[in-house]
């Protein structure tokens, strides 16, 4: 590997994906009760947790702190190895500011090194995605100051849309008001949202019933898509595997022969979207 290519559980990574990719620990609580996610999806018992969050039980999530980049990095640097960190989005998080600041820190220390800090203005397979392309180039021996600014040029490519079935999640979060979430409830309101330019949540457009929301995933994904021989299409869900398997099926309909990842979206940011959570993540000509 010409670097070492690190990312989170936020990645939302199988791990039949995790080749050539560090991971760094997620924590979160449930009723305050402390859990870490290691971030190995494959490892992860979603159906347990996305029932937790149907039952009212209440996750807190936090960021990845400046101690832990720095614990995690410095060995590898000393090792004489580059590094690429491929971060959750700004917009979201403060963990990209708190690897920015290990970065810095580590590149004065360990003169010569380079640390690249990616904002990948997304989150689950939209950073996932980015950290298996810097894997790939990592391989192909690509030199770290390369493959970053390959990244960064990736960065407004790897789109995300996804829908929620229950917007009370995000109200809870701070994400949509109380007022909007519950009549979103009962006029049967389903959004279709999207990490922006800025790596905001924003919606794009909001339709009625969870049909018309996966159709709207779909059109989607055909106006948008890269015609790239490298396309891989990744879908995630919260706990609704037949309404992802139903997405899968319309989007091989758009291009019959794309490779399709099926998983459970990872609880760092799960337990802001909530259960129903369907999320379609690809390369494309715009955000």
């Amino acid at each position: 590997m010409a670097f070492a290519v690190f990312a989170d559980g936020s990645a939302n990574l199988p791990h039949e994906m995790l080749d050539g990719i560090r991971l760094l620990p997620n924590g979160y609580t449930v009723d305050g009760v402390a859990q870490t996610y290691w971030g190995d999806v494959d490892h992860f018992d979603g159906h347990a947790f996305y029932e937790d969050l149907r039952k009212g039980k209440v996750v807190r999530t936090s960021l990845l702190n400046t101690q832990l980049f720095l614990s995690r990095f410095a060995p590898i640097l000393t090792q004489g190895q580059d590094i690429i960190y491929i971060s959750m989005s700004s917009g979201i998080s403060g963990t990209y500011n708190a690897a920015k600041i290990a970065a810095q820190e580590l590149m004065e220390l360990y003169e010569g090194r380079f640390v690249h800090i990616v904002d990948s203005l997304g989150c689950g397979f939209g950073n996932g995605l980015l950290a298996v392309r810097a894997a790939r180039l990592s391989r192909e021996g690509v030199s770290a100051r390369e493959a970053a600014a390959i990244l960064d040029a990736e960065v407004p490519h790897t789109c995300q849309y996804f829908t929620v079935d229950d917007l009370n999640f995000l109200k809870n979060t701070g994400r949509v008001s109380g007022m909007t979430a519950k009549i979103a409830t009962v006029l049967n309101i389903k959004p279709i949202l999207f990490g922006d330019s800025t790596g905001h949540i924003i919606s794009c457009t909001k339709v009625r019933g969870r049909k018309n929301s996966i159709d709207a995933l779909v059109q989607k994904y055909a106006e948008k898509r890269m015609e790239t021989d490298d396309q891989h299409v990744c879908i995630s869900h919260g706990d609704c595997l037949k309404d992802a398997e139903l997405l899968a099926e319309l989007v091989r309909g758009v291009t019959p022969d794309v490779p399709i990842t099926i998983c459970q979206h990872e609880p760092f940011s799960g337990a802001h979207v909530g259960p129903g959570m369907l999320g379609l993540f690809f390369r494309g000509k715009e955000r």
